[in-house]
C-alpha cells in the first residue's frame, strides 16, 4: 500500500536547495518532509530551518538540522507544510493540529510556500474540516460567543479530556462552517475580532502543490497566480 503523505513529503524535500533558510511544517506528512531533509542534510545539504511548532523543533533537532528562532529570522527562502483541506482555488485551511499561528508567520515570511498532501485533502469547496482559531485564555468565553452569534458552531477544542493549549499559550475553537461557506466574509470578521490571535484560513498563500497519490503517482499543482 503506497503512503501518499510519505511520497509527497519526500518530493517536496527536493526543492530545498543548499543555502536556503527553509520552514519546517508540522503535522503527519510534514513529518515525513522533515525525516527527508534531515537525510540531506546528514548527506552534506548545507541550510537552516525555523520549525513551526515545538514537536517539529525537536524532530528537527534530533535529525541534526540547523534551527534558527523567530527572533533570529529576517527572510524564508521556502516553507513546506501540509493542510488539511484545499480547493482548485488554493484556499487552504491548516491547523487541525493546533499550530496555524507559527505556520502562518513562517508562511508569510516565504518567498516561495508549498502545500504537500495525501490527495483526500483536495476537495471541490473548503469547510468540511473544522476551521481552527487560536484565541486567547482570556476572554475566551466571550470570543466563542462572538463566533457563535454568526452561526459559525464553536466548539473548544479537548484533547485527552483536557482544554487544549497551543505552542503560544492559547486555546483553539474549531468552527464548523459546512463546505462552500463565504469564505472572505468568514475571514474578514475573523482578522477583525478582539480575542482571536489568527485562524487557520491560508488563501492563495502556496506557489504549488504536492500530491502523493493511492496509484503512486506524485501530482504537482502549480499556482498560476504565482
Amino acid at each position: 500500500m503506497v503512503d501518499m503523505k510519505k511520497i509527497a513529503g519526500d518530493k517536496a524535500a527536493g526543492y530545498v536547495k543548499d543555502g536556503m533558510v527553509v520552514g519546517l511544517g508540522t503535522g503527519s506528512t510534514a513529518y515525513h518532509m522533515v525525516n527527508a531533509v534531515g537525510e540531506m542534510v546528514k548527506n552534506g545539504l548545507q541550510i537552516q530551518a525555523i520549525p513551526t511548532s515545538k514537536a517539529t523543533e525537536a524532530q528537527a533537532r534530533a535529525l541534526g538540522i540547523p534551527l534558527l528562532t523567530i527572533d533570529e529570522l529576517d527572510h524564508v527562502d521556502l516553507a513546506i507544510d501540509g493542510v488539511d483541506e484545499i480547493d482548485p482555488q488554493f484556499n487552504a485551511i491548516k491547523g487541525g493540529g493546533g499550530a496555524l499561528y507559527r505556520e502562518k508567520v513562517v508562511a508569510s515570511m516565504a518567498k516561495e510556500v508549498i502545500w504537500i498532501m495525501d490527495e483526500s485533502k483536495l476537495v471541490e469547496q473548503i469547510g468540511a474540516f473544522h476551521l481552527p482559531v487560536e484565541i486567547a485564555q482570556y476572554g475566551a468565553k466571550q470570543a466563542i460567543a462572538r463566533m457563535a452569534a454568526y452561526g459559525w458552531q464553536p466548539e473548544l477544542r479537548v484533547r485527552d479530556g483536557r482544554t487544549f493549549v497551543t505552542d503560544n499559550g492559547n486555546y483553539i475553537a474549531d468552527l464548523h462552517l459546512g463546505a462552500g461557506f463565504a469564505i472572505e466574509d468568514v475571514f474578514s470578521k475573523l482578522n477583525g475580532m478582539l480575542g482571536v490571535l489568527e485562524h487557520g484560513l491560508f488563501l492563495g498563500m502556496c506557489k504549488r502543490m504536492i500530491v502523493g497519490c493511492a496509484s503512486g503517482e506524485v501530482k504537482i499543482i502549480e499556482n498560476p497566480s504565482k
